[in-house]
């Protein structure tokens, strides 16, 4: 089986296949195969072959989509790394990736250069030519490539986990899981004909790079902004007529603070993931006629399990939906037993999506027979559909209790003068654990702590309520939206 890219150019080359939204440069899909091939061929130059892992440090851009759809058409595993990672996180990461070759950017070369060094030496190139220590990718008279024939169970990228919650992890994700992937999502988004994506999220996170991936899949067009500006994103919808986007919970708030009315008559749907919507939010989307579809996904799983409807998020707020086609979730409890509708335990999820496993094995011990243990804690409503509390490592027991993060920073986030809350469990010599809050205040004068309190106790059991709660000007999180529990931690600490 060829790359898709391949197969697309046979089907409608003349179709617009990419929009660099920074520039309103465009690519038909002949213009993009191209583009890709002349990429294949410097890759091979350089000596990638089939099977090589190759590491890609790049921001969203189209030379990032060459890079990816070329690394395809050679059979080499993309390692998609963040472009904010520090040398030394890269370095770790590429050692433990085996990665043979690397490219990168202008903005991305220093810490590349610095990384590959450490990491033995390992070539680097960059898509803007030569600077710190990197080669000019275009300076390499591009080889014949003949497009590799790949097999389902092949893995096709291996990104890493955030790691909010311990050690990064590679995760393979095949063919297999890819093409699922792709299926189930349409079963539950839909296609239009036309179906123009903008992609918001960075490539090395699933929700960012699986767009990208199936572009030539759905022969969609796929507009590309190398950062994130809330007005400009917002500025696109209408004047690209997008159909499609992803976006995390805090990237959504700033499009809609950013913008009046809806959003565009061409907008069916917006994916929202990373971390739990909150039912301010999903309240704010239906009254701007923002069709807005909750989502819970891993990479482990290359992106969603479930994803509900906006209809079911209106009528149900909070719940992520039912499982998509293929993927089964059940809850279970610490023997592995399942669980009744209504009860709380842990997901479990198995299907086509679920990846056959970790690099180097790290985390292995999450497979069981029933499938994979997410780590995720909610329950399964008696019509199927699923609700997110929390992680298993982030539930905080103070005195005996179980208290839900979740719980606590959606009521936190329900005060006026509360724009974003994060919640985590802290040390404590008589509770054990006491609960602890990071509130990011609306503009003006913060809430008193008192104020806090007294808002928190109206709702919540007396041992639910924040102990300690300090303010900042923002909640550390990853790229994809997910809390960085252990830096709320050290600013509370402090």
């Amino acid at each position: 089986m060829n790359d898709p890219l391949t197969y697309r150019t046979d089907v409608g080359s003349d179709a617009t296949a990419l929009i660099d939204a920074d520039t309103d440069d465009r690519w038909t899909v002949a213009d993009l195969d191209a583009a890709v091939e002349r990429t294949a061929g410097r890759l091979a130059a350089l000596g990638v072959r089939p099977g090589d892992r190759l590491g890609v440090v790049l921001p969203p851009r189209p030379a990032t989509v060459r890079v990816i759809h070329a690394a395809i058409r050679l059979g080499a595993t993309l390692v998609p790394l963040g472009p904010r990672l520090t040398a030394a996180e890269l370095a770790d990461r590429l050692e433990r990736a085996d990665a043979t070759t690397l490219v990168c950017d202008a903005s991305t070369a220093a810490s590349v250069s610095a990384a590959a060094s450490d990491a033995g030496g390992v070539p680097v190139v960059s898509v803007d030519g030569e600077s710190d220590g990197a080669a000019a990718l275009a300076a390499r008279t591009p080889d014949a490539v003949v497009p590799h024939d790949w097999y389902l169970d092949s893995t096709v990228v291996l990104p890493f986990t955030s790691g909010t919650t311990g050690e990064p992890k590679g995760v393979h994700l095949t063919l297999r899981n890819l093409l699922a992937s792709a299926v189930a999502s349409t079963f539950r988004l839909g296609l239009d004909r036309a179906e123009t994506w903008h992609v918001a999220l960075p490539p090395h996170h699933v929700g960012g790079f699986t767009p990208l991936f199936r572009m030539p899949l759905y022969g969609m067009t796929v507009v590309i902004r190398e950062s994130f500006d809330a007005e400009t994103v917002a500025a696109d919808v209408g004047r690209y007529d997008v159909t499609a986007t992803s976006l995390v919970p805090t990237t959504l708030s700033r499009v809609l603070d950013a913008t009046t009315g809806s959003l565009g008559t061409s907008l069916r749907t917006v994916l929202l993931g990373g971390a739990p919507a909150s039912e301010a939010l999903l309240d704010r989307c239906t009254e701007r006629g923002v069709p807005v579809f909750p989502t819970y996904g891993m990479t482990e799983t290359a992106s969603q399990i479930a994803t509900a409807t906006p209809e079911e998020a209106r009528t149900n707020p909070g719940t992520v939906g039912r499982p998509l086609f293929w993927t089964r979730v059940t809850v279970r409890d610490e023997d592995g037993d399942e669980r009744p509708p209504g009860e709380v335990g842990e997901f479990v999820v198995s299907g086509p999506t679920v990846t056959p496993g970790y690099l180097g094995d790290r985390g292995d011990d999450a497979f069981e027979p029933a499938g994979l243990r997410t780590g995720d804690v909610g329950y399964r409503d008696a019509d199927g559909r699923l609700w997110v509390i929390g992680r298993t490592d982030d539930l905080i027991v103070t005195g005996g209790e179980n208290v839900a993060p979740a719980e606590v920073v959606e009521r936190l986030r329900d005060h006026p003068d509360v724009a974003d809350a994060a919640v985590v469990g802290l040390p404590d010599e008589e509770w054990g654990e006491r609960v602890a809050a990071l509130v990011v205040p609306r503009e003006g004068a913060p809430p008193s702590v008192d104020a806090l309190d007294a808002h928190c106790r109206a709702a919540l059991a007396g041992y639910k309520v924040p102990r300690t709660i300090e303010f900042a000007d923002s909640i550390p999180r990853t790229d994809s939206g997910t809390v960085r529990r252990e830096a709320v931690r050290e600013q509370l600490r402090d």
